[in-house]
C-alpha cells in the first residue's frame, strides 16, 4: 500500500493563514494545506489529537502542524501546547511555530550577522547588539535568538522605554535571559545607543527610514549593520537589499540587505517544513531548532 499523503494542518489566531506560508509549505512538499482560523491556545490539544488518532501511528510521520499569527509569545506558548498534546512514543506528530515568518526571518538575521562577526574576528557571544524595531515580531524574536546565543542585546523603543522595558522584564522572566531596554524616540538617543554597540538590526515597518548613512558610519564602534526592509526607503540608509557584508559609503561599517537575510530565511524555512512531511523521528521545531537550521545555510 502506498504511503498516506503528507498533511499540514496551519493553525493562526488571526483571521487568515500567511499566504507566504502556504506556499512555501506545497514547495516544500506538502500535498495537502489546511487552514485553521482564530485558533486560541487551549484548543491546541483537542486539534492536534484529532490529527493524531486519525492515523495510524506509523501514518504520524506524513502528519505536521504549523503555527503562525504575529505573536511570538503565544506561537510558543502553542509549540507548548501541541508538544503536551502528543503521547510518545506511538501518538505523535511534527510541529513547528513560526509566526509571520518571524523566527525563521530573526534566525537568518542573527546567522548572517555571526557569519560577518566572524570575518572580523568576533564571536556572536559577548557583542553588544542594538535591536530597532524590537516591539515587533521579527525584532524581538531577533533579540532573544541573540541574547540566548550570547549576546548582549539592547531593545531600542522608537516610542520611548515603556513598551521596550516591559518586552526585556518578559524575556527575562521567561526565559532567563537579560536585556536592556533603550530609549530611541529620537535623533540625539539614538546616536547614544549607536556610540555603545558593535551591532544594529534594524526590524522597523516597511519603508521607514530608522537611522542615516551619517549616524552609521559616524559610530566608531559599529561593526555590522543588518537591514531586513526591502522596501524603500531603507531602513538604515546606505545598506542595499542585495548588500552582504559590503561597507556602507564612507565608513567601515559591513552592512546586510533584506535579500541577504531573505535568501538564509527561504532555505531554512523549505528545509524545516521538507523536514516535515516525511519525519521520523517528529520535529519540535521553535527558536533554537530554526537558529540551528540558519546557521548552516548562512555559513554554506
Amino acid at each position: 500500500m502506498p504511503d498516506k499523503r503528507s498533511i499540514l494542518h496551519f493553525v493562526t489566531p488571526l483571521k487568515n493563514v500567511s499566504p507566504f506560508d502556504v506556499n512555501m509549505a506545497v514547495d516544500a512538499g506538502f500535498d495537502m494545506v489546511v487552514p485553521y482560523a482564530h485558533v486560541e491556545v487551549k484548543e491546541l490539544t483537542g486539534l492536534v489529537q484529532d490529527a493524531i488518532f486519525s492515523r495510524a501511528p506509523e501514518d504520524g510521520r506524513h502528519t505536521a502542524i504549523l503555527i503562525g499569527g504575529r505573536d511570538p509569545l503565544v506561537a510558543l506558548d502553542m509549540l507548548e501546547a501541541a508538544g503536551k498534546a502528543m503521547m510518545p512514543p506511538h501518538f505523535e506528530i511534527s510541529v513547528m511555530a513560526d509566526p509571520s515568518g518571524a523566527f525563521t526571518t530573526a534566525a537568518g538575521m542573527i546567522a548572517v550577522t555571526e557569519k560577518h562577526l566572524r570575518r572580523l574576528g568576533k564571536e556572536l557571544a559577548g557583542t553588544k547588539v542594538a535591536v530597532f524595531g524590537a516591539t515587533g515580531p521579527v525584532g524581538g524574536a531577533a533579540g532573544l535568538i541573540a541574547a540566548r546565543a550570547g549576546a548582549q542585546v539592547v531593545l531600542v523603543g522608537h516610542d520611548g522605554l515603556e513598551r521596550v522595558a516591559d518586552r526585556c522584564t518578559t524575556f527575562e522572566n521567561r526565559f532567563g535571559v537579560a536585556m536592556r531596554p533603550a530609549d530611541g524616540s529620537d535623533e540625539p538617543k539614538k546616536e547614544q545607543v549607536l556610540d555603545q554597540v558593535e551591532v544594529v538590526l534594524a526590524a522597523g515597518r516597511a519603508g521607514l527610514q530608522i537611522l542615516s548613512r551619517e549616524q552609521l558610519t559616524r559610530a566608531g564602534g559599529l561593526l555590522v549593520a543588518l537591514d531586513v526592509n526591502a522596501v524603500p526607503p531603507a531602513g538604515l540608509e546606505g545598506v542595499d537589499a542585495f548588500d552582504d557584508g559590503k561597507p556602507v559609503e564612507g565608513g567601515k561599517v559591513l552592512g546586510v540587505g533584506a535579500l541577504a537575510v531573505g535568501n538564509v530565511k527561504f532555505k531554512t524555512e523549505h528545509e524545516l517544513l521538507a523536514g516535515m512531511t516525511d519525519a521520523s523521528p517528529r520535529r519540535h521545531v521553535g527558536l533554537e531548532e530554526a537558529f540551528e537550521a540558519a546557521r548552516r545555510h548562512a555559513a554554506g
